[in-house]
């Protein structure tokens, strides 16, 4: 069983950045690759960001290419989101999200979830 919390959410200006956490907790978290999604009112969770277990490989929704970043220190079993260049249209909650295979983009591959931590993008 691996639990997920997220933090570092918050209210930014367009062009700001902010920078997500995801402790994990579990003997085996380390082994899992992670992703994260987000989901604005009204709209389907979506997508955002993946990274393997071991070697780092990563993948992005084109939307947040070139101005998100993922990573993870094992060491802390944490996982970040590095958000640059913030728009208000990355207003979203932003979910955390494990799966004990390799990276994936859609929501049902994976196994364990957090609660969420809400971004807000102001114009």
């Amino acid at each position: 069983q691996v639990q997920l919390v997220e933090s570092g959410g918050g209210l930014v200006q367009a062009g700001g950045s902010l920078r997500l956490s995801c402790a994990a907790s579990g003997r085996t978290a380390s082994s899992y690759a992670m992703g994260w999604f987000r989901q604005a009112p009204g709209k389907e969770r979506e997508f955002v960001a993946t990274i393997s277990s071991n070697n780092g490989n990563t993948y992005y929704a084109e939307s947040v290419k070139g101005r998100f970043t993922i990573s993870r220190d094992n060491a802390k079993n944490t996982v970040y989101l590095q958000m640059n260049s913030l728009k208000p249209e990355d207003t979203a909650v932003y979910y955390c999200a494990g799966r004990r295979a390799g990276i994936a983009t859609t929501f049902r591959a994976y196994d364990y979830w957090g609660q969420g931590t809400q971004v807000t993008v102001s114009s």
